[in-house]
């Protein structure tokens, strides 16, 4: 996500960093780089303008030239600018009990997929969402919503079989909704390859149907350039209330982002980073700006670990460490709740100023399933007992895993080495204050745990060890400097 822009925003910002006084030269060369960066992420020309035209009347003012650390105050007012460009605070649905919401874009943008992760995400809110078929075109769109449905337990509306126009197709659903009784009603509508006027003027009749509370446009990251023109003429015709931005795990420029939310004026709502139902999230300006400038995003991150972690498991690992009983089953209890929380790039991308451990050799989601079907190979004894893994039995682990001889091996030394970390108190100590209660990432030595990030003292399983609930959790956490409610407190290095 947006990693095209982070590198190469680093790059511009690094030749001021180290600068103890600048000019307007030295400005004037930055946004010059700025601004190739921007337009090669494919951020609209004029919206390039507008921010770096801000960006440099503040740089050049008292501000910035009184400053002790002139270099990296520029790159705080680039932040601050960006995130006015997203759009300053968050913006989430209005979830009254009955809610309409119409899903409009083009085809292939993905409405289909993110109307069932809303369905999933308004479910988490304690909502009753309804799923609404109007896509009348592309093949197989009725049935794939169909079968999300039922993969979410929520119900679908589905028009009638050989039904062509999707203005009665929407006064169908719309008896059918009067018969539920109530919800949050999802409006799955049909898309084009491109935008014309036959598919305007029936969106505009559906839309004057349907009179929805929400209208939002879901579109591709990936459409670039193209995407200023497309949210312009929806917005025209239809009146969009907001902007849904998918594949956003798949698009290393992602410049789509910041044109469509300063062209149409409409806050961007929710980011779609995955093809799971469960990959969509909530978006927050000031935490976008921090991942694009390569700060990392702490609070997300926790955010998303806390909907994830057990409580009554962390607390029993705690005890584990405690005692020194940590094995290959608790390994691997670490592993999967890694791989709940999402690509290990995606992860990567959240932790300040480890971004750049993306592209080592050996990190990535590849590692993490080797490390699993290792462990998968071994035994349960071997498993509760790793003393037993002898040469022999390594040997048969490597063929049962596919893995080579020496992968086992350096799983195994990887393990003696926590093993005896966990021996010291204060070592023990230290990984005890990770995600899960300790132990670093597996498959990636030396990586420690979180622990030591900005507002993470203590990690997760520390903050819970004294019962304290998840919301509590996360209000301390955010207090501790890890990016929450207000302004963003940068990482240790940024000079802020």
């Amino acid at each position: 996500m947006f990693s095209l822009l982070t590198d190469k925003l680093e790059d511009a910002f690094r030749k001021l960093r180290g600068l103890g006084k600048i000019s307007e030269s030295n400005v004037a060369d930055a946004m010059k780089d700025i601004r190739m960066a921007l337009l090669e992420a494919d951020v609209d020309f004029k919206v390039t303008k507008d921010l770096l035209e801000a960006v440099k009347q503040r740089a050049l003012g008292e501000e910035v030239l009184r400053t002790v650390s002139p270099g990296q105050m520029i790159v705080k007012i680039f932040h601050d600018e960006l995130t006015k460009i997203l759009g300053s605070e968050a913006s989430e649905l209005n979830l009254a009990s009955t809610q309409r919401i119409l899903m409009v874009g083009l085809n292939g943008a993905g409405k289909t997929t993110t109307s069932a992760k809303l369905a999933a995400w308004l479910k988490k809110q304690g909502k009753r969402p309804l799923l609404i078929a109007l896509d009348l075109y592309r093949p197989a769109a009725i049935k794939q919503l169909e079968v999300l449905g039922q993969q979410l337990s929520v119900p679908v509306c589905v028009p009638p079989e050989g039904e062509t126009d999707p203005v009665k197709a929407t006064r169908a659903a719309l008896q059918w909704l009067e018969k539920q009784g109530g919800g949050v009603a999802i409006f799955d509508t049909a898309g084009r390859q491109e935008v014309d006027e036959e598919l305007l003027s029936q969106l505009k009749q559906v839309r004057d149907l349907v009179r929805p509370d929400d209208t939002l446009l879901v579109a591709d990251a990936a459409t670039g350039q193209q995407a200023v023109s497309v949210a312009g003429k929806f917005h025209e015709t239809v009146g969009i209330t907001g902007l849904v931005m998918t594949k956003l795990d798949g698009d290393a420029r992602g410049g789509a982002l910041l044109s469509m939310r300063q062209v149409t004026g409409c806050p961007v709502k929710f980011l779609g980073v995955g093809e799971k139902v469960e990959q969509l999230e909530v978006f927050h300006p000031d935490r976008m700006a921090q991942r694009i400038l390569g700060m990392g995003d702490v609070v997300s991150l926790v955010e998303k670990a806390a909907e994830e972690i057990d409580e009554k498991e962390a607390m029993n690992m705690m005890r584990r460490f405690e005692e020194n009983k940590f094995d290959f089953n608790d390994f691997l209890k670490q592993l999967k709740f890694m791989k709940r929380l999402g690509p290990l790039e995606g992860i990567l991308g959240m932790l300040p100023g480890m971004g750049a451990l993306k592209n080592m050799p050996g990190v990535d989601d590849k590692k993490l399933k080797h490390t699993e079907a290792i462990i998968l190979s071994m035994t349960p004894k071997e498993r509760a007992k790793p003393d037993l893994l002898n040469g022999s039995r390594r040997k048969r682990i490597a063929q049962g895993s596919g893995r080579p001889v020496m992968e086992v091996n350096q799983l195994v030394q990887q393990y003696e080495m926590m093993r005896k970390l966990m021996s010291n108190k204060g070592m023990m100590a230290a990984l005890a204050g990770g995600m899960m209660g300790g132990g670093g990432m597996p498959g990636m030595p030396g990586m420690p745990g979180m622990g030591g990030l900005p507002g993470m003292k203590g990690g997760l399983a520390g903050l819970m060890k004294g019962g304290a609930p998840k919301s509590k959790l996360l209000r301390r956490i955010s207090a501790g400097g890890g990016g929450g409610g207000g302004k963003p407190k940068f990482p240790k290095g940024f000079g802020f």
